[in-house]
């Protein structure tokens, strides 16, 4: 399958320079960039861009998508609160089942708000390998040691599988929700699969001030120092939210290659606090973005996030240039691909994965066009998805989706599954 993108205007994301050119994906890879794609056909379909922003797909760091059945039902709440009265007794009704339906109504909301790869930490991952793999979308599966339902050899079984397979869409990686939640038999079989695959560690850390406070008093640690001393970092990672971060804790994830993903929306929502990110970067670590899930949120929208990521830091910064708009593209692109290591599809250029957006740029929030990253940034919003191509499979354009279920079917599962555990509870 050849589909070339003619006249589009291209920002590749290896910098921030925009060019006039034509694009053409060759099955599931970017196989030209440039002005004279004629000699490379005949294609099974052009797609006249008339200017529209070509970019990479905005790459979600952190996410736990069958959480949509709590969309709306535990807001307005603080975090510990919304978690332990409100999320874990209702996750409990949860079967393997409800995650594979319940990940395809999120799977809609990304496609339609140009994500095309997900860093997604829930429960029954293998579940939402399925959904994924059925609906196209490019997802990093991260899974959780559990005495009962994954032992280590599970671990380390899955973890091949799915990474293995160089050109797979689902990948697999380790971790456990946090610190607090953490007893010693799941902190000692995480350990055991991080160094018997010499694998990295992902988890949240110092989200909350509660957190880090407990924290101390039970190891007279912060958390990022805990797990660093427990060995989790030996191979890198990443750290969910990291609001909370020491001076210490940051040069731990500088020296040992730990991203930081954060969540800018969630973190307000659930009045967490504002994560520094402007000193992360001055520290030299990678700094990332995701939307955390749709009941903390309670949208999936990388609009919203890079908006608030660059002017939360404007505004704790008291300096309007702290963070530009290039540099909050990248957390949303470039620099998560690199956190969930999917080095094949952070830029677009030739050999890359085909995993392109169209920005429409003949939508009022877009026009007069002055400078289209920044407006991208400061203006942008799901509207101006007007396509999302992952792998190669064009999945949703012009506000239809392009998958083998009805819609109409996905959503009543959804509220299916929502309904009977409210009953249940």
């Amino acid at each position: 399958m050849k589909i070339l993108f003619k006249n589009a205007r291209i920002l590749t994301m290896i910098d921030d320079k925009i060019i006039n050119a034509d694009l053409l994906v060759k099955d599931n890879l970017i196989a030209y960039i440039g002005n004279d794609s004629s000699i490379y056909g005949p294609f099974d379909r052009v797609i006249e861009c008339h200017g529209n922003l070509l970019m990479p797909g905005f790459k979600n760091a952190h996410a736990h998508s069958a959480m949509v059945f709590l969309r709306g039902k535990a807001d307005d709440t603080s975090l510990q609160d919304w978690l332990f009265n409100n999320v874990f007794p209702q996750e409990a009704h949860l079967t393997p089942l409800d995650i594979y339906h319940l990940n395809k109504v999120a799977f809609l909301e990304y496609l339609a708000s140009g994500i095309t790869a997900i860093f997604d930490h829930y429960y029954f991952p293998l579940e939402g390998a399925k959904a994924a793999e059925e609906i196209g979308i490019r997802t990093l599966l991260l899974a959780t040691f559990d005495p009962k339902y994954t032992r280590g050899e599970a671990l380390e079984k899955n973890y091949h599988h799915f990474n293995d397979n160089k050109d797979g869409l689902v990948k697999y990686a380790i971790g456990f929700h946090a610190e607090y939640t953490t007893d010693e038999a799941l902190l000692e079989g995480t350990k055991e699969a991080i160094n018997r695959l010499k694998c990295p560690f992902y988890t949240h850390i110092s989200e909350t001030k509660k957190e880090v406070e407990e924290c101390l008093t039970r190891h007279n640690k912060t958390p990022a120092e805990f797990l660093y001393e427990q060995g989790l970092f030996k191979y890198g990672g990443a750290g969910f939210h990291c609001v909370y971060l020491t001076e210490k804790e940051m040069q731990i994830f500088k020296d040992n290659n730990v991203s930081i993903i954060s969540c800018p929306a969630s973190n307000l929502k659930l009045a967490s606090g504002i994560a520094p990110l402007t000193s992360f970067m001055k520290k030299g670590i990678n700094v990332c973005l995701g939307t955390d899930g749709p009941a903390s949120n309670n949208s999936l929208d990388m609009f919203k996030e890079m908006y608030l990521a660059a002017s939360l830091q404007k505004v704790t910064n008291n300096d309007p240039a702290a963070l530009n708009a290039f540099d909050v593209l990248k957390m949303a692109t470039v620099n998560s691909a690199k956190a969930m290591g999917l080095d094949n599809a952070d830029v677009l250029s030739v050999g890359k994965y085909a995993d392109i957006i169209i920005i429409d740029l003949n939508k009022p929030n877009m026009q007069p066009i002055n400078n289209i990253v920044t407006n991208l940034v400061y203006a942008g919003s799901k509207d101006n998805i007007k396509l999302t191509m992952i792998n190669g499979r064009i999945l949703y354009e012009d506000g239809r989706y392009n998958i083998n279920e009805q819609i109409e079917d996905i959503y009543a599962k959804a509220e299916e599954i929502t309904r009977r555990i409210e009953k249940e509870l």
